[in-house]
């Protein structure tokens, strides 16, 4: 009794064998995090996002999942119905939420986080409800695709940036307000020009999106966007 108090304390459930009615030993099971589930953890914090686990499983199962990986909090033995309530506490305290999920008990949960994740092997109600589809069962891509995303938007507010100062500048030059006090135009051929080069410096920015350091798992290749896109059009091939 005394081991299986400490099997179950410690997160494990204990299984006794009997043999004629008596007690012969105790195999302790306990689940299996993903191999790549601690470089998730670590990418996110890295990122400096707070990662928290909601999970229906008992304290002491979620809290020594959480210590391997290194999550920051632990919302344990949460009824199936209570999940989207949790992320709202979250919103409330002035949070912007992600919320990944796979089964039909997340579906509520993804629907009412800031951004949806969905595990591409979850079920249908879950891939509906997502405003993200993950391809493959893999909690680093999690981190990948946050990452992919802030480096689009950083890449979109640069080109945007860029292209209001280039032709607040440009304009007012090729349109000659500049030549009275100062002798500077354009002619219609160098407009032309410089137009295509600032569509070319656009263009060449929004390419170097692919140089992107992405978050790898250790002991593996660091990843680009390209390598990823390789990787997904592979296992779709096969």
């Amino acid at each position: 009794s005394a081991t299986r108090d400490a099997l179950a304390q410690s997160g494990r459930t204990a299984v006794l064998v009997a043999v004629d009615g008596r007690l012969v030993g105790v195999i302790a099971l306990a689940d299996a995090v993903r191999e790549t589930a601690a470089a998730a953890v670590a990418a996110l914090h890295e990122a400096r996002i707070e990662v928290v686990m909601l999970t229906g499983d008992n304290e002491a199962t979620a809290r020594r999942i959480a210590g391997q990986l290194g999550i920051d909090t632990v919302v344990a033995e949460v009824l199936p119905g209570d999940k989207a309530d949790q992320v709202a506490r979250l919103q409330a305290d002035g949070r912007k939420v992600a919320m990944v999920g796979d089964g039909v008990n997340d579906a509520p949960a993804l629907a009412r986080a800031d951004l949806g994740i969905a595990i591409g092997a979850g079920t249908d109600v879950a891939i509906e409800t997502a405003d993200v589809v993950l391809m493959r069962s893999d909690p680093l891509d999690v981190a990948i695709a946050l990452r992919i995303g802030r480096g689009t938007l950083r890449k979109m507010r640069q080109n945007l940036g860029w292209a209001i100062g280039y032709n607040a500048l440009a304009l007012p030059i090729a349109a000659g307000v500049l030549y009275p006090s100062l002798g500077v135009s354009l002619s219609p051929e160098i407009a032309a020009l410089t137009m295509s080069g600032s569509s070319v410096i656009v263009a060449v920015n929004a390419l170097l999106l692919k140089r992107l350091p992405l978050p790898a798992a250790p002991g593996t290749r660091e990843l680009t966007p390209t390598i990823v896109k390789e990787a997904v059009s592979g296992g779709a091939g096969r």
